[in-house]
């Protein structure tokens, strides 16, 4: 394989011109995030053999020509890993996502997600297949993406839940010519999620990962009752299985490189279900569970019932060391909150074992990138505190 081509910038813009020189150059291309520590990008890069592109412009690549990939993901330990994604991957998963997207040509994607994850990059090749267009930003900015929405005719758009209350405040409701908002990259609040589609905002929330080329799992909009963690139905081409509360999948799109089982299966790091309608439900990470009396909590569900507790704003679900119970369930919360009115709101409506015992005030929940909490840095500053 040629020395992929990297590229190290938080502009759009940017990446998007050196995606098209890779492809010009028939070399892999390596999207990193600007925000990388230097060692750590620089590791990468010599694992990968990469050189660093130079700057220029060239034609959008023709679907043949689009170039494999190699993209940086945290692992379970949360050190950067590489994942290699090659052009057949990249063009089943394509494939399925725009058959369940309804992208075809003459569609235009408006892509403002950064392209150093794979969920920014998976727009380009879904637009390459389809023949579709792609208003590509620098960068999120909800005031542009609102002007946009009403200026051009955007069929599609991709956003994080973090993203979706700032461009509510600018566009109250959606321009008819939008039909998909595929939503992930983290849990979506149900309170949001009925304050958008009650405006006439068509939410996909969906489900994916870098090891599968992006997307998994996606629900149409206007699918009511939505519960939390809901993702729809997996895409066409892909297995799912359920063992032990982990979620197995098996694809075409999941590329041969990742280690699989006997059978072809790539084990992920979520925990998920399966409803009665083949409907997936992500539940949350499996190294996220906590432990509290020898039963899982899982801190997803729990912090969906908190979430509900009138006048809260952020709240996550932790838990500092218990020499009694293994693990002491903290709930921490944004804000002046009143504790003891929280504790008693969790009583009434959670299990004994889910009850988090104590709470913990802070101004903000720590994040990483595209606005998911940091549950390690989460778990650092529970048990530290007195």
């Amino acid at each position: 394989m040629r020395p992929p081509l990297a590229c190290v910038s938080g502009d759009n813009r940017e990446i998007l011109a050196a995606w098209r020189l890779a492809a010009r150059l028939g070399r892999p291309f390596m999207p990193l995030a600007p925000d990388l520590p230097s060692r750590t990008r620089a590791a990468l890069m010599a694992r990968a053999g990469a050189r660093p592109g130079p700057p220029g412009e060239a034609p959008a690549p023709a679907t043949a020509d689009l170039p494999p990939l190699l993209m940086a993901t945290s692992g379970s330990e949360g050190r950067p890993r590489l994942i290699s994604l090659d052009t057949a991957s990249l063009a089943a998963m394509a494939a399925a996502a725009n058959r369940r997207l309804g992208l075809g040509r003459g569609d235009l994607w408006l892509l403002c997600l950064p392209l150093y994850h794979i969920g920014g990059m998976a727009i380009l090749y879904r637009a390459a297949w389809a023949g579709a267009g792609v208003l590509a930003h620098p960068r999120f900015d909800p005031g542009r993406v609102a002007r946009d929405l009403a200026t051009h005719p955007v069929s599609h758009l991709s956003l994080v839940p973090a993203m979706l209350p700032p461009l509510l405040e600018r566009s109250p409701a959606p321009p008819p010519r939008l039909r998909r908002v595929l939503v992930g990259g983290g849990p979506l609040d149900p309170g949001l999620m009925r304050r958008a589609t009650a405006r006439g905002w068509p939410l996909c929330p969906s489900y994916g990962l870098t090891e599968a080329a992006s997307l998994v799992a996606c629900e149409p909009p206007g699918e009511a009752p939505w519960p939390a963690g809901r993702v729809g139905r997996p895409l066409d081409g892909m297995a799912v299985r359920i063992e032990e509360g982990r979620l197995w999948l098996r694809a075409p799109q999941i590329p041969s490189t990742l280690e699989r089982d006997a059978e072809g299966w790539f084990r992920t790091g979520d925990l998920a279900r399966l409803d009665e309608a083949g409907r997936l439900h992500i539940l949350g990470r499996a190294d996220d569970l906590l432990v509290t009396g020898g039963r899982n909590v899982h801190p997803l569900e729990v912090e969906r019932v908190l979430a509900g507790f009138p006048g809260i704003g952020g709240v996550a679900l932790s838990a500092r060391p218990d020499p009694r119970w293994g693990q002491r369930l903290v709930a921490v919360v944004e804000g002046d909150i009143d504790a003891a009115a929280l504790l008693a709101w969790a009583r009434d409506r959670l299990p004994p074992h889910q009850r988090p015992r104590e709470v913990m005030r802070i101004p903000a929940l720590p994040q990483g990138r595209l606005g998911k909490l940091d549950r390690r840095t989460l778990l650092t500053w529970v048990a530290a505190a007195d």
